[in-house]
C-alpha cells in the first residue's frame, strides 16, 4: 500500500515568502503546513522588547513600502487580522552637515521644491516613473517574463541597468538631489558604482510618492501576525519551534517548498540533489551583512534638521561621495570610519512603542558579510553628528552584529538581509537559471534568494508557489 500524503504542500520557513507560498497554495485549496525553526512565525519580520520592559523594536525590517505596494499583499485582508499601517508625515529625511535635511515627501512637486537646481530635473525623473507605476510594479515584482507593460518597463530598465552613482552625476547636478538618491539606492548593498544599483533608488524613490513607506503599529510582529491569521483561516497549519534538519524530518507531501537560502538547501536537501546543481548552489554570493542597534531613548532624537521628526525613516550618510565611499568599503570586506546608516524612529509616530514620553531607535549600517568588528561607537557617532546630544539621551541599547542575525534567522547568512548579492549575475536568475525549481521533482525554492529578490513582498513564494501548481497539480 502507498504511504498516505499527508499534506498537499509543505512549506520549510514560515518568513514573509513562506507565508505567502502557503496562502496562494491554500488559496488554491490545497492542504498546507508551515514548519517554522522559531517560535513565531514572520522570519525577518519580527518584534520584541529587545532592551527595556514596554519598548517594542523591531527586530530585523521595519519599514514597508514594498509589502504596502505588494501585488499580491494588497489583495489579502491583513486589516482583517489586525494590520493596520502608519504613515508618517514624510516618508524619509537625510539630513546634511549644513544643519538643513533634504526631505522625500509623499507628494513628487513637494519634494521637488526642496531640491533646488534639482527641481526640474527630479519632477521630470519622478512624475514619469510615478505616472508608469500602476502597472510597472506587477513586471518589476516578478521574475523575468514577457511585460504586461513593455515600453513603461524598457524606460524603467534603461534607467535602472545604470550604476547609481554614475546616473545620480548625470541626472542631478546639486548635492541636495544626489545625496538623496545615493541614499536611496544604497539600499541595495551594493556599491553604487555598480550597475544595476540605480534600480534600487529608483523604486524606493518612487514607492515613497506611490504607497509610502509605513511602519505598522504595534511592530513588524503585527504584519507577519496578519498573514499568519489568514493562512490560518484558509486552513492551513504553522508548526513553531521544529527545524528541519533534513527533508526526512518532514512530513509526506507532493510539493516542497523551502523559503530558505542555498546554504541550508544545500544543509538539508544537499545529499538528494545531482553534484552539478549543487556546485551552482555552492557559489550562490551572499552580500554584506548588517549591524544593528537598537536604543531605548529617553525623548525623541534632537535632530538639529527640524524636518526630520517628520520622517519614520531617516538616512544619515553625509553626500554622495561619502555614501558611495561606505558601500564600497563593505562590499570590498573594510569598513568606512563613516558609514551610511539607516535609522528609523516609529515611536514618534506610533505611541504602542515605547511608555509615555520614551521612544524607540532603530538603525544599521553595512558591513563586511560575517563582519566581527563593533561598531557601535561609529555608529552612535553617525548620529550624533546630525543629533548633537543623542548619547546623553539613551537609556539603553541592544547590538546585533551580523553572527546574531545569522543566530536568529538562518537565512540571514553573514548578516546578509537581502538573501544574497543583487549583482547583476544575481538579480533576475538568482539563485540558478532555474529560479524556484530543483532537479529534484516537487521541491522548490520560494525564499528572497530568487526573483524578484529581497525585501517584504512576498512575491518571491507567491510565484514559487505558481509553479508548483501548475508542475505539481496541473492547475
Amino acid at each position: 500500500m502507498a504511504k498516505p500524503t499527508a499534506y498537499d504542500a509543505v512549506v520549510v520557513g514560515g518568513g514573509p515568502n513562506g507565508l505567502a507560498a502557503a496562502i496562494t497554495l491554500s488559496q488554491s485549496g490545497k492542504s498546507v503546513a508551515i514548519f517554522e525553526a522559531n517560535d513565531y512565525a514572520g522570519g525577518a519580520v519580527h518584534s520584541a522588547a529587545l532592551t527595556l520592559p514596554q519598548f517594542v523594536h523591531d527586530v530585523c525590517s521595519a519599514v514597508y513600502p514594498l509589502a504596502m505596494g505588494s501585488p499580491f499583499f494588497r489583495t489579502l485582508p491583513l486589516p482583517q487580522h489586525g494590520l493596520e499601517w502608519i504613515h508618517s508625515p514624510a516618508p524619509l529625511a537625510h539630513p546634511l552637515d549644513d544643519g538643513t535635511a533634504v526631505v522625500l515627501e509623499r507628494s513628487v512637486d513637494a519634494t521637488a521644491a526642496g531640491l533646488g537646481v534639482d527641481a526640474l530635473a527630479y519632477r521630470r525623473l519622478f512624475a514619469r516613473l510615478l505616472s508608469d507605476w500602476n502597472g510597472l510594479d506587477v513586471d518589476i515584482l516578478a521574475p523575468p517574463h514577457w511585460p504586461r507593460h513593455g515600453l513603461n518597463l524598457a524606460r524603467f530598465g534603461w534607467k535602472a541597468i545604470q550604476p547609481a552613482r554614475r546616473f545620480a552625476e548625470a541626472c542631478f547636478s546639486g548635492a541636495r538631489a544626489r545625496a538623496l538618491f545615493a541614499g536611496l539606492a544604497a539600499h541595495a548593498l551594493l556599491p553604487l558604482e555598480f550597475y544595476g544599483s540605480a534600480a534600487f533608488g529608483l523604486v524606493l524613490g518612487v514607492t515613497a510618492h506611490a504607497v509610502g513607506w509605513p511602519v505598522v503599529r504595534g511592530g513588524a510582529q503585527q504584519l507577519a501576525d496578519a498573514l499568519s491569521g489568514h493562512l490560518l483561516s484558509l486552513g492551513g497549519e504553522i508548526f513553531l519551534n521544529r527545524r528541519v534538519h533534513a527533508l526526512e524530518d518532514l512530513p509526506p507531501a507532493h510539493a516542497l517548498l523551502c523559503d530558505l537560502t542555498p546554504q541550508q538547501i544545500l544543509n538539508i536537501a544537499g545529499a538528494r540533489l545531482p553534484p552539478r546543481f549543487r556546485a551552482r548552489l555552492s557559489k550562490f554570493r551572499y552580500g554584506m551583512g548588517a549591524f544593528k542597534i537598537d536604543w531605548a531613548l529617553s525623548q525623541p532624537v534632537p535632530w538639529k534638521a527640524a524636518d526630520c521628526a517628520r520622517a519614520a525613516t531617516v538616512h544619515l550618510g553625509g553626500g554622495l561621495e561619502e555614501i558611495c565611499a561606505s558601500e564600497r568599503a563593505a562590499w570590498h570586506g573594510f569598513q568606512a570610519h563613516s558609514p551610511f546608516v539607516i535609522a528609523v524612529q516609529p515611536s514618534l509616530f506610533d505611541r504602542t512603542r515605547a511608555p509615555e514620553g520614551k521612544h524607540t531607535l532603530w538603525g544599521y549600517c553595512h558591513v563586511p558579510n560575517g563582519s566581527e568588528a563593533d561598531m557601535t561607537a561609529i555608529v552612535e557617532a553617525q548620529v550624533e553628528r546630525f543629533a548633537p546630544g543623542f548619547r546623553d539621551i539613551v537609556l539603553a541599547r541592544h547590538i546585533m552584529p551580523p553572527a546574531e542575525f545569522e543566530r536568529r534567522n538562518a537565512n540571514l547568512v553573514g548578516g546578509d538581509i537581502n538573501g544574497g548579492a543583487p549583482t547583476l549575475s544575481q538579480l533576475f536568475f538568482r539563485p540558478t537559471f532555474s529560479m524556484y525549481g530543483t532537479p529534484m521533482p516537487g521541491l522548490y525554492l520560494c525564499s528572497s534568494s530568487t526573483p524578484p529578490g529581497g525585501g517584504v513582498h512576498g512575491m518571491c513564494g507567491y510565484f514559487a508557489a505558481r509553479k508548483a501548481l501548475r508542475e505539481v497539480f496541473r492547475q
